[in-house]
């Protein structure tokens, strides 16, 4: 766990064997970049070799001739563009060769199914009322197809673009977690290889979430009810994003003062999916939403995770909501602000994908509830 993510960290891990000879080494990368890159100055940093000049041919034909010739070394290239130059830089990286284990995959969805069903149901103890559990089935299944599709997106995607990917971990998260579970992952095992693949694996997940969430919505907000606020009601209210108030209006019309919506299981799988979605969005670190931002700005990841991350807080203050100070804190001590380079960091993002990458912090505002969960 990083305690202060604000210090510069090291841009890439290095896991292959030092070589006995550096500078031999150096001498070899040099002959095989040569007709490639007219070399104006080089660099040996630790482990990696650098060497920065004009390149003589486009950066993914680039990147292609080197893989295949530094593969051989036990290094990979990285192109990235600093000081007025491109720099090839070689690092002795080893090929990712973990082997996933699609029994914990299976597991994980399983126990995941059982603790989103039994959040679903709202029964305390499962076992004194076992037949109430299946009142849990409409929440739980609609949830997990929000988040399957929103991972697969990712998977497919990734797949796509060859990259090494693992399937998605389900986490569950038994009551007293409301939803039952804290969402699920993929693990990249290997760089992107240019902005370019690293925003269309980034955004494919959100994007594909919203076309299960966004229905699942609707279809719920239809089977719900708007009754008036009891006196004396006590319990969780869930807010109101922009895009929520406006589905509510379609589907229900106006909601006069006094009167809430009593929303169905899966209108509440849906507003998960919603919120999830926002949460993922925030341009910080490896979040879906640090990716987009990375790919969009580049080396400017940094500020933007940072000032992101500020943002977060005074929201917090702002609506006096717990919710986003929180998050920020768990943003700030596990996800940190920092974001691994494509090993094509010089072609840029294509200007279709720019829009579609400012369109989706834009959908952010969409999104996000100003107090998301609040206790009446």
């Amino acid at each position: 766990m990083r305690l202060w993510p604000f210090r510069p960290r090291p841009r890439f891990v290095v896991s292959a064997t030092p070589p006995e000879d550096v500078l031999a080494l150096e001498d070899l990368l040099r002959r095989n970049v040569e007709d490639i890159l007219i070399v104006k100055e080089r660099q040996l940093r630790g482990l990696s070799v650098a060497f920065g000049g004009e390149l003589l041919v486009s950066p993914p034909r680039a990147l292609d001739l080197l893989e295949a010739r530094f593969k051989p070394f036990g290094y990979t290239p990285f192109l990235r563009r600093e000081q007025g130059m491109v720099f090839v830089r070689a690092l002795p990286l080893a090929e990712v060769t973990e082997a996933g284990n699609p029994l914990v995959n299976l597991f994980l969805f399983l126990a995941t199914c059982l603790s989103t069903v039994w959040a679903g149901s709202g029964v305390l103890n499962p076992f004194a009322e076992p037949s109430r559990l299946l009142h849990g089935v409409p929440f739980a299944f609609t949830l997990l197809a929000i988040l399957g599709t929103h991972e697969f997106g990712h998977y497919f995607t990734a797949r796509y673009y060859k990259a090494s990917v693992s399937l998605p971990y389900f986490i569950p998260a038994p009551p007293p977690f409301i939803f039952g579970t804290l969402g699920a992952i993929i693990k990249m095992r290997s760089p992107a290889r240019d902005r370019n693949s690293l925003f269309d694996i980034a955004v494919a997940g959100p994007l594909a979430g919203l076309v299960v969430a966004i229905p699942a919505l609707l279809l719920g907000l239809s089977w719900s009810r708007v009754l008036p606020i009891p006196s004396g009601f006590g319990g969780l209210v869930f807010g109101d994003s922009l895009l929520m108030r406006f589905l509510i209006y379609l589907t229900l019309g106006p909601v006069p003062s006094g009167m809430d919506v009593l929303i169905h299981p899966v209108g509440l799988a849906g507003w998960v999916g919603l919120f999830v979605t926002a949460l993922n969005l925030f341009p910080v670190g490896q979040l879906d939403g640090g990716r987009i931002a990375y790919a969009l700005f580049g080396a400017y990841h940094r500020r933007v995770s940072m000032a992101t991350f500020v943002a977060l807080l005074a929201l917090g203050v702002v609506t006096g909501s717990w919710n986003w100070i929180v998050w920020a804190g768990l943003l700030f001590f596990l996800i940190g602000f920092h974001h691994s380079p494509p090993l094509d960091d010089v072609t840029p993002l294509a200007p279709g994908r720019r829009i579609v990458g400012l369109a989706c912090l834009a959908l952010l505002v969409l999104l996000v509830p100003p107090v998301p969960i609040d206790v009446k």
